[in-house]
């Protein structure tokens, strides 16, 4: 049986009229971490909407497959239902509709069976303990009047209660104090394990501090232009992102002469 568990070959996407992925290709394996790094405007948070298949982006050439299967025109609830969770980077306030009752709904729909809810009950209030959040929180409306570090705290609840087989974790970092990022990373690592798997889109590496991911990938204006392991990740924060943005304009600059 195959390990792999995602694959993008050769992605072309567009939003509207501009065109963002250009020849994107990833492939990550059970139990890996990968690490998306880019400037704004590359296509890191495209890519993560063109996976789940979001309506707004169109994908022109290339591929998407999950577990060998194509997915690239299977609707976003049915990608969900196969295992694919995406974090937001702004998360979406919901009135009406609890913590609690949001991740029981989304859970039974996942398992397609009955929710034992004292069990579940438990397991939501050890998790929130683990990501040091305030337990009342998961009675209020989902998201209604959280602080910023709450949402993030709350999107990598989600993900441990949904226990999915690849979470897609877009700038779930962004605007965090260091001891909010510090409980993301350990909701990361509670989470990781042989048979699932992490993708991390961000744009610094402080996430990283506490995380040990097998691959970070350096994707500009589209595309992406070298990998590597953690170190990579170093050396963007004390060098940015310049050197890369050269090599990819040389590169462009040279296949529109052939």
């Amino acid at each position: 049986m195959s390990n792999t568990l995602l694959e993008i070959k050769n992605l072309y996407a567009k939003v509207e009229n501009k065109e963002i992925l250009k020849g994107l290709n990833l492939k990550i394996n059970k139990g890996e971490i990968h690490v998306i790094m880019g400037p704004n405007g590359a296509g890191k948070s495209t890519t993560a909407h063109v996976i789940l298949n979001n309506p707004e982006y169109t994908k022109t050439n290339g591929s998407i497959e999950f577990e060998g299967e194509n997915i690239s025109n299977v609707s976003t609830d049915k990608i969900a239902k196969k295992g694919i969770f995406m974090s937001f980077q702004n998360p979406e306030e919901i009135p009406g509709i609890s913590t609690l009752n949001f991740l029981k709904t989304a859970k039974g729909k996942i398992e397609n069976k009955p929710i034992k809810i004292f069990e579940f009950k438990n397991n939501v209030k050890k998790y929130m303990e683990d990501l040091n959040m305030n337990p009342k929180l998961a009675e209020r409306n989902l998201n209604v009047g959280f602080s910023g570090g709450e949402k993030k705290k709350n999107e990598i609840l989600q993900m441990l209660v949904l226990n999915p087989k690849l979470a897609i974790l877009d700038e779930t970092d962004s605007g965090l104090d260091v001891d909010a990022i510090r409980t993301v990373s350990k909701g990361i690592n509670m989470f990781k394990n042989e048979n699932n798997a992490v993708l991390i889109i961000t744009h610094n590496a402080k996430i990283l501090e506490n995380l040990t991911p097998d691959y970070v990938h350096v994707l500009i204006d589209g595309k992406i232009v070298k990998t590597g392991k953690k170190e990579l990740a170093k050396e963007i924060e004390e060098n940015g992102y310049g050197e890369y943005k050269k090599q990819s304009t040389i590169l462009h600059s040279r296949l529109k002469e052939v």
